[in-house]
Protein backbone atom coordinates (compact mmCIF):
# COMPACT_ATOMS: atom_id res chain seq x y z
CA UNK A 1 0.00 0.00 0.00
CA UNK A 2 1.43 3.37 -1.23
CA UNK A 3 1.13 6.40 0.30
CA UNK A 4 1.02 9.71 -0.32
CA UNK A 5 3.87 11.80 0.95
CA UNK A 6 1.74 14.96 0.61
CA UNK A 7 -1.19 13.76 2.23
CA UNK A 8 1.23 12.57 5.07
CA UNK A 9 2.90 15.76 5.38
CA UNK A 10 -0.99 17.64 6.27
CA UNK A 11 -1.34 14.87 8.92
CA UNK A 12 1.47 15.68 10.25
CA UNK A 13 0.71 19.44 10.44
CA UNK A 14 -2.75 18.70 11.96
CA UNK A 15 -1.14 16.19 14.25
CA UNK A 16 1.14 19.18 15.83
CA UNK A 17 -1.57 21.82 15.83
CA UNK A 18 -4.14 19.54 16.98
CA UNK A 19 -6.23 21.96 15.31
CA UNK A 20 -7.11 21.69 11.86
CA UNK A 21 -7.44 25.32 11.10
CA UNK A 22 -4.22 26.44 12.92
CA UNK A 23 -2.87 23.87 10.51
CA UNK A 24 -4.65 24.84 7.21
CA UNK A 25 -2.86 28.50 8.23
CA UNK A 26 0.46 27.29 8.54
CA UNK A 27 0.13 25.25 5.47
CA UNK A 28 -1.38 28.06 3.32
CA UNK A 29 -4.86 26.19 2.04
CA UNK A 30 -8.04 26.45 2.72
CA UNK A 31 -9.07 24.16 5.78
CA UNK A 32 -11.87 22.32 3.92
CA UNK A 33 -9.69 21.08 1.57
CA UNK A 34 -6.95 20.40 4.34
CA UNK A 35 -9.68 18.21 6.27
CA UNK A 36 -10.73 16.27 3.07
CA UNK A 37 -6.63 14.99 2.41
CA UNK A 38 -6.70 14.11 5.76
CA UNK A 39 -10.14 12.33 5.19
CA UNK A 40 -8.92 10.98 1.99
CA UNK A 41 -5.73 9.79 3.91
CA UNK A 42 -8.01 7.87 6.86
CA UNK A 43 -9.83 6.18 3.82
CA UNK A 44 -6.94 4.89 2.17
CA UNK A 45 -5.42 3.24 5.62
CA UNK A 46 -8.71 2.48 6.60
CA UNK A 47 -8.35 3.51 9.84
CA UNK A 48 -9.80 6.59 11.70
CA UNK A 49 -6.46 9.23 12.72
CA UNK A 50 -8.13 11.49 14.57
CA UNK A 51 -11.02 12.28 17.44
CA UNK A 52 -13.35 15.48 16.44
CA UNK A 53 -15.62 16.47 18.94
CA UNK A 54 -16.75 19.78 20.71
CA UNK A 55 -14.00 19.39 22.98
CA UNK A 56 -11.11 19.61 20.00
CA UNK A 57 -9.33 17.46 17.75
CA UNK A 58 -7.12 14.17 19.14
CA UNK A 59 -5.10 11.56 17.68
CA UNK A 60 -6.34 8.08 18.04
CA UNK A 61 -4.58 4.77 18.98
CA UNK A 62 -3.52 4.53 15.26
CA UNK A 63 -3.04 8.36 14.38
CA UNK A 64 -0.50 8.41 17.37
CA UNK A 65 1.52 5.20 16.15
CA UNK A 66 1.51 7.12 12.54
CA UNK A 67 2.96 10.52 14.11
CA UNK A 68 5.55 9.00 15.64
CA UNK A 69 6.87 6.68 12.73
CA UNK A 70 5.66 9.55 9.56
CA UNK A 71 8.61 12.09 10.38
CA UNK A 72 11.17 9.33 9.32
CA UNK A 73 9.25 8.57 6.42
CA UNK A 74 9.23 12.21 5.52
CA UNK A 75 12.68 12.91 6.39
CA UNK A 76 13.89 9.77 4.34
CA UNK A 77 12.25 11.32 1.38
CA UNK A 78 13.62 14.40 1.58
CA UNK A 79 17.33 13.18 1.95
CA UNK A 80 16.81 11.30 -0.61
CA UNK A 81 15.70 14.46 -3.18
CA UNK A 82 18.29 16.15 -1.90
CA UNK A 83 21.05 13.41 -2.98
CA UNK A 84 19.64 13.05 -6.21
CA UNK A 85 19.64 16.75 -6.33
CA UNK A 86 23.53 16.88 -5.41
CA UNK A 87 23.98 13.91 -7.36
CA UNK A 88 23.07 16.29 -10.77
CA UNK A 89 24.58 18.87 -9.73
CA UNK A 90 27.95 17.95 -11.17
CA UNK A 91 31.00 16.85 -8.11
CA UNK A 92 30.31 14.66 -5.22
CA UNK A 93 29.39 16.87 -2.23
CA UNK A 94 29.69 15.65 1.74
CA UNK A 95 28.15 18.20 4.47
CA UNK A 96 29.68 18.04 8.02
CA UNK A 97 27.16 18.96 10.56
CA UNK A 98 28.61 20.28 13.80
CA UNK A 99 27.95 21.59 17.17
CA UNK A 100 29.00 25.41 18.64
CA UNK A 101 32.53 24.49 20.33
CA UNK A 102 33.19 21.81 18.29
CA UNK A 103 36.07 22.73 16.25
CA UNK A 104 36.21 20.10 12.59
CA UNK A 105 39.34 21.67 11.25
CA UNK A 106 41.54 18.71 11.21
CA UNK A 107 39.03 16.00 9.90
CA UNK A 108 38.10 17.99 6.92
CA UNK A 109 41.54 19.30 6.13
CA UNK A 110 42.23 15.32 6.31
CA UNK A 111 38.99 14.27 4.31
CA UNK A 112 39.81 17.11 1.61
CA UNK A 113 43.40 16.00 0.76
CA UNK A 114 42.49 12.52 0.99
CA UNK A 115 39.41 12.53 -2.11
CA UNK A 116 40.25 15.69 -3.64
CA UNK A 117 37.15 15.49 -6.38
CA UNK A 118 35.37 16.15 -2.73
CA UNK A 119 33.54 19.15 -2.27
CA UNK A 120 33.36 19.37 1.52
CA UNK A 121 30.87 21.74 3.23
CA UNK A 122 30.15 22.58 6.81
CA UNK A 123 26.71 22.76 8.42
CA UNK A 124 26.29 24.69 12.10
CA UNK A 125 23.93 22.98 14.11
CA UNK A 126 21.90 23.22 17.33
CA UNK A 127 20.60 21.22 20.06
CA UNK A 128 17.30 21.21 18.31
CA UNK A 129 18.77 20.17 14.64
CA UNK A 130 21.80 18.51 15.72
CA UNK A 131 20.77 14.70 14.21
CA UNK A 132 17.65 16.31 12.79
CA UNK A 133 20.02 18.00 9.88
CA UNK A 134 20.61 13.72 9.25
CA UNK A 135 17.52 12.68 8.88
CA UNK A 136 16.39 15.01 6.51
CA UNK A 137 19.46 15.11 4.16
CA UNK A 138 21.04 18.42 4.88
CA UNK A 139 24.48 16.81 6.31
CA UNK A 140 26.17 13.45 5.66
CA UNK A 141 27.24 13.46 9.34
CA UNK A 142 26.59 15.27 12.09
CA UNK A 143 29.34 15.94 15.32
CA UNK A 144 26.59 15.71 17.75
CA UNK A 145 26.35 16.21 21.99
CA UNK A 146 24.69 13.66 23.76
CA UNK A 147 21.82 13.04 24.63
CA UNK A 148 20.60 12.84 21.20
CA UNK A 149 17.71 10.56 19.93
CA UNK A 150 19.48 7.33 18.76
CA UNK A 151 16.78 5.82 17.06
CA UNK A 152 18.01 5.05 13.31
CA UNK A 153 21.34 6.35 13.64
CA UNK A 154 24.90 4.81 14.05
CA UNK A 155 27.51 6.53 16.25
CA UNK A 156 30.65 6.70 17.29
CA UNK A 157 32.47 8.13 20.81
CA UNK A 158 34.69 10.88 20.03
CA UNK A 159 35.69 12.43 23.30
CA UNK A 160 34.63 14.32 26.30
CA UNK A 161 34.84 17.26 28.12
CA UNK A 162 33.77 19.58 31.16
CA UNK A 163 30.64 21.30 31.83
CA UNK A 164 30.76 24.76 33.03
CA UNK A 165 28.01 26.93 34.51
CA UNK A 166 27.26 30.00 33.04
CA UNK A 167 26.52 33.31 35.39
CA UNK A 168 25.13 36.63 35.22
CA UNK A 169 28.08 38.63 36.26
CA UNK A 170 26.51 40.04 39.08
CA UNK A 171 25.36 36.92 40.81
CA UNK A 172 26.84 35.81 44.14
CA UNK A 173 28.94 32.70 42.99
CA UNK A 174 30.02 34.63 40.06
CA UNK A 175 34.10 35.23 40.96
CA UNK A 176 34.40 31.84 42.31
CA UNK A 177 37.34 29.35 40.81
CA UNK A 178 34.78 26.37 41.31
CA UNK A 179 31.48 25.52 42.68
CA UNK A 180 29.68 22.28 43.62
CA UNK A 181 26.24 21.80 42.06
CA UNK A 182 24.30 21.88 45.27
CA UNK A 183 25.60 25.82 45.23
CA UNK A 184 23.15 26.64 42.43
CA UNK A 185 20.17 24.43 43.99
CA UNK A 186 18.60 28.04 44.60
CA UNK A 187 18.99 29.65 40.46
CA UNK A 188 16.63 28.81 37.73
CA UNK A 189 17.95 26.83 35.06
CA UNK A 190 17.56 27.95 31.53
CA UNK A 191 17.21 24.00 29.95
CA UNK A 192 15.66 20.45 30.48
CA UNK A 193 16.35 19.79 34.40
CA UNK A 194 17.00 16.32 32.78
CA UNK A 195 20.06 17.69 30.57
CA UNK A 196 21.82 18.33 34.06
CA UNK A 197 20.45 15.72 36.33
CA UNK A 198 22.65 16.71 38.87
CA UNK A 199 20.62 19.92 39.30
CA UNK A 200 17.78 18.58 38.84
CA UNK A 201 18.21 15.95 41.96
CA UNK A 202 18.93 18.88 44.16
CA UNK A 203 16.73 22.20 42.76
CA UNK A 204 14.75 23.95 44.92
CA UNK A 205 12.54 25.03 42.57
CA UNK A 206 11.38 21.59 41.50
CA UNK A 207 10.96 20.58 44.95
CA UNK A 208 8.60 22.83 45.69
CA UNK A 209 6.55 23.01 42.78
CA UNK A 210 8.02 26.91 42.03
CA UNK A 211 9.65 26.23 38.11
CA UNK A 212 8.37 28.42 35.99
CA UNK A 213 8.28 27.35 31.99
CA UNK A 214 11.79 27.59 30.47
CA UNK A 215 10.43 29.53 26.89
CA UNK A 216 11.84 27.48 23.68
CA UNK A 217 15.41 28.62 23.05
CA UNK A 218 17.06 27.88 19.91
CA UNK A 219 20.93 29.07 20.61
CA UNK A 220 23.59 29.85 22.62
CA UNK A 221 23.45 33.34 21.89
CA UNK A 222 19.93 33.56 23.10
CA UNK A 223 20.88 31.50 26.85
CA UNK A 224 23.69 34.20 27.00
CA UNK A 225 21.46 36.88 26.75
CA UNK A 226 18.84 35.28 29.20
CA UNK A 227 21.74 34.68 31.62
CA UNK A 228 23.00 38.01 31.05
CA UNK A 229 19.48 39.92 31.79
CA UNK A 230 19.42 37.68 34.79
CA UNK A 231 16.44 35.35 34.07
CA UNK A 232 18.33 32.32 35.59
CA UNK A 233 21.38 30.55 34.79
CA UNK A 234 22.54 27.56 32.08
CA UNK A 235 25.58 24.26 32.20
CA UNK A 236 27.34 24.65 28.59
CA UNK A 237 30.51 23.14 27.41
CA UNK A 238 33.55 24.25 28.28
CA UNK A 239 34.48 24.73 24.41
CA UNK A 240 31.11 26.41 24.02
CA UNK A 241 31.98 29.39 26.95
CA UNK A 242 35.29 29.50 25.78
CA UNK A 243 34.17 30.37 21.79
CA UNK A 244 31.38 32.52 23.13
CA UNK A 245 32.98 34.70 26.14
CA UNK A 246 31.41 38.26 26.82
CA UNK A 247 31.91 40.65 29.65
CA UNK A 248 28.54 40.52 31.48
CA UNK A 249 28.55 36.58 32.47
CA UNK A 250 30.89 34.42 34.26
CA UNK A 251 31.88 31.14 33.57
CA UNK A 252 32.55 28.93 36.34
CA UNK A 253 33.68 25.22 36.63
CA UNK A 254 31.31 23.12 38.26
CA UNK A 255 33.08 19.90 40.16
CA UNK A 256 30.29 17.48 40.46
CA UNK A 257 28.98 17.61 36.96
CA UNK A 258 29.07 15.31 34.62
CA UNK A 259 31.09 15.65 31.03
CA UNK A 260 29.67 17.00 27.73
CA UNK A 261 30.02 14.26 25.70
CA UNK A 262 30.40 14.32 22.08
CA UNK A 263 30.22 11.53 18.92
CA UNK A 264 30.10 10.98 15.24
CA UNK A 265 26.64 10.53 13.98
CA UNK A 266 25.03 8.91 10.94
CA UNK A 267 22.44 7.35 9.21
CA UNK A 268 22.59 3.56 9.90
CA UNK A 269 20.48 2.91 6.56
CA UNK A 270 23.88 4.82 4.90
CA UNK A 271 26.93 3.10 4.43
CA UNK A 272 28.76 5.09 2.04
CA UNK A 273 32.48 5.13 1.03
CA UNK A 274 32.92 8.42 2.16
CA UNK A 275 31.37 8.11 5.42
CA UNK A 276 33.49 5.25 6.45
CA UNK A 277 36.07 6.84 5.69
CA UNK A 278 35.37 10.41 7.63
CA UNK A 279 34.71 7.57 10.77
CA UNK A 280 38.30 7.03 10.64
CA UNK A 281 39.52 10.45 10.11
CA UNK A 282 37.66 11.65 13.02
CA UNK A 283 39.67 10.03 15.88
CA UNK A 284 42.14 13.40 14.84
CA UNK A 285 39.32 15.19 16.65
CA UNK A 286 40.08 15.57 20.56
CA UNK A 287 38.83 17.67 23.37
CA UNK A 288 39.60 21.25 22.87
CA UNK A 289 42.38 22.90 24.66
CA UNK A 290 40.95 24.82 27.40
CA UNK A 291 41.29 28.78 27.39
Amino acid sequence: MDIDLRRLRYFVAVAEELHFGRAAERLHIAQPALSRQVQALEEHLGVQLFHRNRRGTGLTSAGSLLFKEAPQLLGASDALVRRVAAAAGGAPRFTIGFMPGITVTSAVRALAATRPGLEVRLLRTGWDDQVEVLRDGRADVSIVRLPVDPSDLDMLPLFTEPRVAILPADHALASRETLGVAELAGDHLLQDPNAVPEWRDVAKELRTGARTAVPPIHSVEEKLELVAAGVGICVIPRSTANFYTRPDVSVVPVRDIGPSKVCLAWMATRNSPVIRHFTELASSLTPPVPA
